[in-house]
């Protein structure tokens, strides 16, 4: 995945997370796609809408788990980055069928939609074991 993220925008918590970072770049990536896409058919902006806030809602909750008030917590927030992230897999995956984006647009994209994707459960179990939360 390419790095795109702003490196004034990295504080003390976030420098050097992978997550972080490639969640961020993603989101720029899924934005990039959705102000190419709106371009071509506005019969198709509910979905063009769709990816466009499952994609960058990675990132949201990504960052938005750095203030967890828990491990509880952040595993939570962790695990609706992950819904997020396949969400947009699925919405990947219909502007593809449906010749909206090309192959080669699809499978760069979905590459990284699925590193993070990895990198969520990696990370969900992680704090779960480490916390001795229950996995379910």
């Amino acid at each position: 995945m390419k790095n795109e993220y702003n490196s004034s925008f990295i504080n003390y918590k976030r420098e050097g997370s992978v997550l972080h970072i490639k969640s961020y770049s993603f989101a720029v990536r899924i934005v990039k796609m959705f102000r190419h896409l709106s371009c071509d058919d506005w019969h198709l902006a509910t979905i063009y809408k769709q990816v466009l806030c499952s994609g960058t809602s990675v990132s949201a909750n990504v960052h938005e788990s750095e203030f967890a008030q828990s491990p509880s917590d952040f595993a939570s927030k962790l695990s609706i980055a992950l819904k997020e992230a396949n969400e947009t897999m699925n919405w990947l995956n219909l502007l593809r069928d449906t010749d909206c984006i090309t192959t080669k647009e699809f499978e760069s994209m979905a590459a990284d939609c699925s590193e993070l994707i990895a990198l969520l459960v990696a990370s969900i179990k992680t704090v779960k074991r480490n916390s001795k939360i229950i996995v379910k």
